[in-house]
């Protein structure tokens, strides 16, 4: 007679002595005849499961809290944070030493203490006047960082427009740079990073050309920034 564990949790065909070693194998088990409400807690455990397929996992798995994957140590992204603006905002700034407010500012707080930080900016459409040329400076809090090195006289920046093509103030271009920050911060302390604007003279302007004529014309349109900051696990 053939042993059956039931759904209800009896036994049927068990002989007196009880079972020999190998007398209960995968075939003998009826399919759901075992749940959860017949598995005392612990009596299954990782030393009894070997390998799992993926499509034996249904539902939703649960959120990972306070622990790291096992086999990633590095490069995992904490967070990701990051402003866009559409407005038409501009500058006056001629020192790249400065800090000009163009709307393009990240305050991140670090989850580790030994983080980097990916920063990439973009700027959707930059003008200045017919013969001026524009740009962004990084600055992490109210130090530089990530700018082109200081040679002589010139100034590093993060990134550079140039001057309006065509030699009027309806044509301009966009930019973007990105920045791997080899500095860490502090787990808990808030950091701000920014993209200020320069120009050469006169006023710089992002997302809209210079004369911001009213026109459906490509020439007149606008566009957004963004700055984008990625916390990456050291």
């Amino acid at each position: 007679m053939a042993i059956v564990i039931n759904g209800s949790g009896t036994v049927t065909g068990l002989a007196v002595g009880g079972l020999p070693d190998g007398t209960v194998d995968a075939g003998t088990l009826a399919a759901n005849s075992v749940d959860s409400a017949e598995l005392i807690d612990g009596a299954v455990d990782d030393s009894h499961i070997g390998a799992l397929a993926a499509s034996k996992l249904t539902g939703a798995l649960p959120a990972i809290s306070g622990a790291s994957l096992t086999g990633i140590t590095t490069g995992k992204v904490l967070q990701i944070v990051g402003t866009t603006t559409t407005a038409q905002n501009s500058s006056t700034n001629q020192n790249l030493d400065t800090y000009s407010d163009i709307g393009l500012s990240v305050n991140i707080t670090p989850l580790s203490s030994s983080s980097r930080f990916l920063i990439t900016c973009t700027i959707g459409r930059g003008t200045s006047g017919a013969s001026n040329s524009w740009g962004g400076v990084l600055f992490r809090d109210s130090s530089k960082i990530g700018n082109g090195a200081n040679v002589g006289s010139r100034k590093g920046a993060f990134l550079m427009g140039v001057k309006n093509w065509n030699a009027d103030q309806n044509h301009g271009f966009g930019a973007m740079n990105s920045y791997f920050n080899t500095t860490t911060g502090t787990a808990g302390t808030q950091i701000t990073f920014k993209v200020g604007g320069v120009v050469e003279s006169g006023t710089m302007n992002i997302n809209r050309n210079g004369n911001f004529s009213d026109g459906a014309q490509a020439y007149n349109s606008t566009t957004s920034s963004t700055i984008t900051v990625m916390e990456v696990e050291a």
